[in-house]
Order: structure tokens, then C-alpha cells, then sequence
């Protein structure tokens, strides 16, 4: 199944605060099923480039009308270094990559 995704953002929060920098990714993914929920995990295998490799997980809860649905995705972590790039996958196929992470000072 190919999952139509659209609107990914990643940024780098350096700003002075409690939690420290932040790397923030998010976008959408279209998915079958309003019931289905989408979310980012680090992938279990890296790549050597110093980039970040997530996997869309998809997971079907409750009942759910069978409808195309945009659903938003978001991940979160700390970050100390400044990623060159994130490589979002689902099913061990590349869906998007995004190569302009903002950093905020």
C-alpha cells in the first residue's frame, strides 16, 4: 500500500529553556481507515550519515469508517547535534526525505 504523506517540517529548538534543544518533525499522511492512527518512532536501524532515519508506524483502533483520512504525525526528542537530514520510511521503503532542518537560536 503506497501512503500519500505531504507538509513535513523539522526543526532544531536551541532556545533557552527547561527541556534543552528539541528536534521536532512533523507532517501528514493520508491513511485508509479513520481509525487508524500514525505515529513517528526511531527506526532500529541507522544509516552513516549522521542523519535521522523515523519509521511510520500504522495501527488500527477501535471502529472506524473506511474513508481516506489525513492524520497528523509528529515526533519529538532532545537533540544535540544538528541533524543534516531526516529520512522518514514505512515498510522498509523511503516516503519522504527532508533535507532543510530549521534551527532556532
Amino acid at each position: 500500500m503506497s501512503i500519500q504523506n505531504k507538509d513535513w517540517y523539522a526543526r532544531i529548538n536551541k532556545m533557552p529553556g527547561l527541556s534543552g534543544p528539541t528536534l521536532l518533525v512533523s507532517g501528514t499522511v493520508t491513511v485508509p481507515n479513520s481509525n487508524t492512527e500514525a505515529t513517528l518512532v526511531v527506526a532500529a536501524i541507522q544509516d552513516k550519515s549522521l542523519g535521522l532515519r523515523l519509521e511510520l508506524q500504522l495501527e488500527s483502533k477501535g471502529i472506524g469508517l473506511t474513508v481516506l483520512t489525513d492524520k497528523a504525525v509528529a515526533f519529538s526528542q532532545p537533540s544535540t547535534y544538528d541533524v543534516p537530514h531526516i529520512s522518514i520510511f514505512h515498510d522498509g521503503k523511503e516516503l519522504t526525505r527532508i533535507e532543510n532542518v530549521e534551527i532556532l537560536n
